[in-house]
């Protein structure tokens, strides 16, 4: 006949088993504790901003526009005037609260105590091209301009650099230990896929259109289904399906649209309604999709992007 354990060693061996579980927990949250703050040493991107009006003017094109820079980084007591076709300045202070904790869009405005005035031209090129800020700590993925061409990085360097600075405190990120462990053990800087261009693709065709979507507006982030665990991307190029918060008029989830041909507005679009659509702006005031930035894009542009998507 087994014998089994008597209730005095029964309860011994659970109290020595939660007494190890709970030591490994202690040594776990003492390395997330240590290692959540680390540094990388990743090299600073050799660009520089310069002082011309043109190169100042495309920076504002992209920051006001297709890489919608204003929309996270403009005052939340700004939204109103930016969404009326006005251009705020980028003082911060937008909150998010995703899972990790809390973290606040910074100040991007060249005031020293409070914005970007301490941080040399190749820090603030590392932000963008390597996910890294200035301290050397890697930034959450919210960003992914990476593969950004060298002249658009000098453009917004130059259009940062050229702005009145705005003293605007901006409170600190708030992580929790979730997001510790994260930065202590997942997030790392991240790299272009391939080596970036030096000078954007420009004109009307569907490599210009790629750029623009992919690279510069992020349209992919939205219009193709990702793995919110891992944020790598799970569906078919600009399938659509990704669900959102907001809801429609009919208080349902919006979801993103296909925009590869087939089914879906691109499988019966014309270039012109595409542009017009885009031009049109936002229909309804719960949508997603920051229309202000990208219903002022030139009409080359926006036929580019549509080449490209019909190209998919």
């Amino acid at each position: 006949m087994p014998r089994f354990p008597s209730r005095r060693a029964l309860v011994r061996g659970i109290a020595r088993a939660a007494a190890a579980l709970a030591l490994v927990l202690a040594a776990l949250l003492v390395v997330v504790q240590l290692r959540w703050q680390r540094t990388f040493d990743v090299p600073l991107p050799a660009l520089h901003a310069r002082t011309d009006s043109a190169t100042i003017a495309r920076g504002r094109y992209l920051a006001y526009g297709p890489a919608h820079c204003a929309s996270c980084h403009v005052a939340p007591s700004d939204r109103a005037r930016l969404r009326a076709g006005g251009q705020p300045p980028l003082v911060g202070g937008t909150e998010f609260r995703p899972p990790v904790g809390r973290w606040y869009a910074a100040n991007l405005t060249p005031d020293s105590a409070t914005g970007i005035g301490r941080w040399s031209d190749g820090q603030i090129a590392r932000v963008l091209r390597g996910g890294v800020r200035h301290d050397g700590r890697v930034l959450f993925p919210a960003m992914e301009y990476q593969e950004l061409a060298d002249d658009d990085i000098v453009a917004l360097l130059s259009f940062l650099r050229a702005q009145p600075p705005v003293r605007h405190a901006v409170p600190p990120r708030r992580v929790n230990v979730i997001g510790r462990a994260m930065l202590a053990f997942g997030f790392a800087p991240r790299s272009p896929a391939a080596p970036p261009p030096r000078t954007a693709p420009r004109g009307s065709d569907a490599a210009a259109g790629a750029y623009l979507a992919n690279v510069v507006a992020g349209c992919d982030g939205c219009h193709t289904k990702r793995d919110l665990r891992t944020g790598k991307y799970v569906g078919p190029p600009y399938g659509g399906g990704t669900v959102f918060r907001e809801r429609d008029a009919q208080g349902r989830p919006i979801v993103s649209p296909r925009l590869a041909p087939g089914t879906g507005p691109m499988a019966t679009w014309t270039e012109a309604q595409f542009v017009a659509r885009i031009r049109a702006g936002r229909a309804h005031p719960h949508s997603p999709m920051e229309w202000e930035a990208f219903q002022k894009m030139p009409e080359e542009d926006l036929r580019a992007i549509y080449r490209y998507l019909r190209s998919l």
